[in-house]
């Protein structure tokens, strides 16, 4: 009798499966005994009842924490099937979720750079779950993960896709942050125009999300006119709403300069950082991209944006997964060069959950940090500075050997 053996590929993919699901239930066993609150989650269901009401949306104030909306109205209008679940129903449906967004998180990351095999998505995605930016995203049931996959399904499609655009479209109208997304692939098609290059890829890509972006934002302003007056002529500008700027789970560029100054208006000082840090990321993605590398694209863009904007909480980090297997399966396996030994870096920054490690909470105690607690408490800034330098400094010698 002849014994056919099965593929390598067949038989490490179950094995990983297995891994990634023994993760996963380890993982929701954790969360239930923590007694995670899924706070966010109870906000969007509020949301969605204040809709279904005809109520205030932006003079909703709910839970314990009496959390105001933040969002645009186009995200109110899709969490109202909230409201049809039972409060038990909806945090398993949610966990349930965004587990299953974060394997689709993961091999959207892969598929990349080129590494979408089945067993890879699997033992990354086992991995990837006890991150603190997941953690925390799922222990507040909060939406960066849909976000994520929204705008990979995106930049993950072949060129001249007819449905390219609408998942940065769709992303920005539910939270205003990716649009950065849409304005790289912009100041790129018109740097290669420029150049007398084809940009109407690029173009045409930005097209379909401004199209997508205001078909669902004017499908909010028919469905709730005066709250969609009320967040384009005031709320968009109201950045406090958010939270305190010098949390420490404030991991953006404004929240490191508050701590850092010991003031809670950093002001001019934030500004001009902004500026300058998204100027230079913003080249950094655009070089990337002109220069046929999509995933250091993409991920630049993403912590570019999560550096410059008012509040990046430390669940916003989720991006922390395509930057670590960007920077793993750079260059040849075989090779152990600064790239990996960043991943293997930043994986210890966003697995150590050490911005939790200094004081804080009620009394602003991040306001009196000492040198080393402001240190741990940037450290997701600091794990972006490096990437995007990373990054740059290997345009630069590409461009040198040209």
């Amino acid at each position: 009798m002849t014994v056919i053996a099965l593929p390598r590929v067949r038989r490490r993919a179950p094995v990983a499966l297995g891994a990634c699901l023994l993760s996963f239930a380890a993982f929701w066993w954790a969360q239930r005994a923590a007694h995670v609150s899924m706070i966010d989650l109870m906000v969007y269901r509020a949301e969605g009842e204040t809709v279904r009401a005809g109520g205030d949306l932006y003079a909703l104030r709910t839970t314990e924490a009496h959390l105001p909306t933040t969002y645009p109205p186009f995200a109110a209008l899709l969490f109202t099937p909230l409201t049809l679940l039972d409060t038990s129903t909806m945090r398993t449906l949610a966990t349930a979720g965004n587990l299953a967004l974060l394997v689709v998180f993961v091999a959207l990351s892969l598929r990349l750079v080129d590494h979408a095999r089945v067993e890879g998505v699997w033992w990354a995605s086992a991995a990837a779950v006890w991150c603190e930016p997941v953690w925390t995203t799922v222990r507040y049931g909060q939406i960066n993960l849909l976000l994520g996959v929204l705008v990979l399904w995106d930049l993950t499609r072949r060129p001249g896709h007819r449905w390219a655009g609408v998942g940065i479209g769709l992303a920005a109208a539910i939270k205003l942050t990716p649009a950065l997304f849409a304005v790289s692939l912009l100041v790129t098609g018109v740097v290669a125009y420029a150049r007398r290059g084809p940009g109407g890829p690029w173009l045409r890509h930005v097209r379909g999300s401004a199209v997508a972006f205001a078909g669902a934002t004017l499908l909010a302003a028919c469905a709730l006119p005066y709250d969609s007056w009320r967040f384009w002529s005031r709320m968009v500008f109201e950045t406090g709403r958010v939270g305190l700027v010098e949390d420490t789970a404030n991991q953006s560029l404004r929240g490191v300069l508050a701590r850092l100054l010991h003031t809670t208006q950093p002001g001019l000082w934030w500004v001009a950082t902004a500026a300058v840090a998204g100027s230079l990321g913003l080249g950094v993605a655009v070089a990337a991209e002109l220069r046929g590398r999509r995933a250091w694209a993409v991920a630049a863009c993403a912590v570019t944006a999560l550096l410059i904007s008012p509040v990046s909480w430390s669940h916003h980090w989720v991006w922390c997964v395509p930057m670590v297997l960007i920077l793993g399966t750079r260059g040849r396996a075989a090779a152990v060069g600064a790239a990996q030994v960043t991943a293997a870096g930043t994986s210890l920054v966003f697995c150590s959950y050490a911005l939790w490690w200094v004081p804080h909470g009620p009394g602003r105690l991040e306001l009196r940090q000492t040198g080393a607690q402001l240190t741990l408490s940037a450290l997701y800034e600091g794990a972006g500075l490096v990437f995007l330098t990373l990054i740059g400094v290997r345009l630069w010698r590409t461009y040198r050997t040209v």
